[in-house]
């Protein structure tokens, strides 16, 4: 019997070189004010197997992280918007209005529009959570949204498609590069960029050495931080190597010893008045 083959797109399925994008990294002067903010407002987990002693707190989100370094000179305030999938926001804006008075005299506010809550961080960190929309996200880090100089979107794309090996598509003054499963760097065009302050991220690639390479031979690497990682901060335009924007890259090969550690993440709404059993670790609902 001869039926007609199913015919899919198998080109929605591709990612390309990025594999994961896996932390952000902004030092604050306050690793308290922190927590309070990560863990009893966003419900993120406190790491806790690995402990850098009172000057460092890395929080889960799903499979990323957010890598908080204590800095008494300054806040870093990452010029965009990190997009975190988290389920239940009734559950979410409830955990912000009982944090807000813990947080009186910071930068903290939030606001819900439907299914999307914008929340602004203790020192000016915008965050946009959201429902998850895919069962291979149902917590995490769906994306980090960056402002860049106007004009500045066709070769930030390019960028990363020749030099990273990352599908990039570009129109309209934004630009959006798979990196991971489920997730994006995006790049929206603006007439007011602020300075950069030092920020990072971190993401893993599985061509290590070609990119390596193309950013060695132009002279664009700032640390080659050991055998499995190494750092560069700038994207430039490929063709004509004008720098387009600063942003700390956190490149780490598929050998690195933390590639695909299990994170621990919590159930953020266990709490002792509704205790249930069982109801500790972090359980996805169908989405």
């Amino acid at each position: 019997m001869n039926t007609k083959p199913t015919t899919f797109d198998r080109s929605v399925e591709d990612i390309g070189n990025i594999s994961l994008l896996e932390h952000v990294n902004i030092r604050v002067p306050d690793l308290g004010v922190a927590t309070t903010f990560f863990v009893h407002a966003l419900g993120l987990t406190r790491d806790p197997y690995i402990d850098h002693g009172p000057d460092l707190v890395w929080f889960n989100v799903g499979r990323q992280q957010f890598h908080i370094p204590r800095s008494a000179e300054r806040a870093d305030v990452l010029r965009g918007t990190i997009v975190l999938a988290l389920p239940d926001h009734d559950a979410v804006e409830a955990r912000l209005q009982r944090t807000a008075a813990h947080l009186t005299g910071t930068h903290f506010s939030f606001e819900r529009h439907g299914n999307t809550i914008e929340v602004t961080g203790p020192w000016g960190n915008r965050f946009r959570c959201v429902e998850p929309t895919t069962p291979r996200m149902p917590l995490g880090m769906a994306s980090v949204e960056l402002t860049v100089p106007t004009g500045t979107a066709p070769g930030i794309a390019e960028f990363y498609r020749l030099v990273i090996g990352a599908p990039a598509t570009e129109t309209r003054g934004r630009c959006a590069v798979v990196a991971g499963v489920g997730q994006t760097l995006t790049f929206v065009e603006s007439d007011e960029v602020p300075d950069y302050d030092g920020h990072h991220i971190a993401i893993y690639v599985a061509d290590f050495s070609g990119p390596h390479a193309w950013l060695s031979d132009h002279e664009l690497i700032v640390e080659e931080s050991d055998q499995h990682q190494y750092r560069f901060n700038w994207i430039v335009d490929p063709s004509t190597m004008e720098p387009l924007f600063e942003l700390e890259h956190e490149v780490r090969s598929h050998h690195h010893p933390l590639r695909s550690r299990p994170l621990i993440n919590k159930n953020p709404d266990q709490r002792v008045p509704t205790y249930v059993v069982g109801g500790d670790a972090f359980w996805p609902t169908p989405v």
